[in-house]
């Protein structure tokens, strides 16, 4: 990681900032009631299935309530992207017909990583061929810990390679690292080797997102970014489930890396029980209705 140490020493500030994240958690609460910002982060959200039971028959209901959304709240953004196992993809591919919505599946031996490399970048190519467009991929997270840096970022270098126009996801399972320098590390060493997206968690074994790594994150991409002129999109995910949570990242990307990352082509959260949540919230700000809304 001598790349790194010499180009992106970790900042000092990082040590106190619990204190920044305390003024930006009060911040957060301002925009409770603003349906603009909660409109913004319901569509920056990554609508996500990955369970067990989904079958084929499940994830084309499931595509087909986002292909709906449109006409039963056709003054309302839709979300940002579907997100599924990869063997769903031509499923995802032939059903879903919103605009604007972003066809993306897991890869790589989405949770745990732990498959044959050539494995991972097969399953990501046939992903792709099957129409997916965004792939969201985890990194070798006992190697980063071992310090095989070198076969991390090599993964991600060949998983980028077959990607083509699609965007790339690497998912850095912060719950798992042991502190915010690894959360620093594994951040730059994933954008270094081509991410266009680093996200916190899978939410599957792990604690999920929390404020300390996307802060990390965040200031890691806005880093990279002036060094490089590269910007790369953040997406907490794991456990986001109140739209309280969800201000605060929002709130995080807003102070860290200002309002351009602010919409879905550089911000994702991953949140599928918060969409209904925020549905209801902005159907009683806009339209004065109240009541819960289960609509996905």
């Amino acid at each position: 990681m001598n790349w790194i140490d010499e180009n992106f020493p970790f900042p000092s500030q990082l040590g106190k900032m619990d204190e920044e994240i305390d003024r930006i958690k009060q911040l957060s609460v301002e925009h409770q009631n603003n349906s603009e910002v909660l409109e913004l982060i319901f569509n920056c959200i990554d609508l996500t299935t990955l369970s067990t039971t989904d079958s084929v028959n499940s994830v084309t209901e499931f595509v087909s309530k986002v292909n709906k959304f449109e006409v039963d709240y056709p003054n309302y953004k839709n979300v940002a992207a579907l997100c599924l196992f990869p063997v769903f993809a031509p499923v995802m591919n032939g059903t879903l017909k919103a605009k604007n919505v972003r066809k993306a599946v897991v890869s790589a031996g989405f949770p745990s990583s732990q498959t044959f490399s050539d494995i991972k970048v097969g399953e990501t190519k046939k992903a792709l061929d099957f129409g997916a467009n965004e792939i969201d991929i985890v990194i070798s997270v006992g190697e980063f810990l071992e310090g095989n840096y070198e076969f991390v970022s090599g993964e991600i270098v060949a998983v980028k390679e077959v990607m083509g126009d699609a965007h790339l996801k690497v998912i850095l399972e912060t719950g798992a690292l042991r502190n915010a320098e690894d959360v620093w590390n594994a951040s730059l060493l994933s954008m270094n080797a081509g991410a266009d997206f680093i996200k916190t968690s899978t939410g599957k074994v792990y604690a999920g997102a929390s404020y300390q790594a996307a802060y990390v994150m965040c200031t890691a991409i806005k880093h990279f970014y002036q060094k490089t002129g590269k910007k790369v999109g953040f997406k907490p995910s794991g456990g986001v489930v109140s739209i309280e949570d969800a201000l605060v990242y929002y709130q995080i990307v807003k102070e860290v890396l200002g309002s351009e990352w602010l919409n879905n082509e550089l911000f994702r959260i991953g949140a599928s029980r918060l969409a209904n949540t925020l549905l209801s919230k902005l159907v009683e700000l806009r339209e004065g209705k109240t009541g819960t809304i289960n609509y996905f």
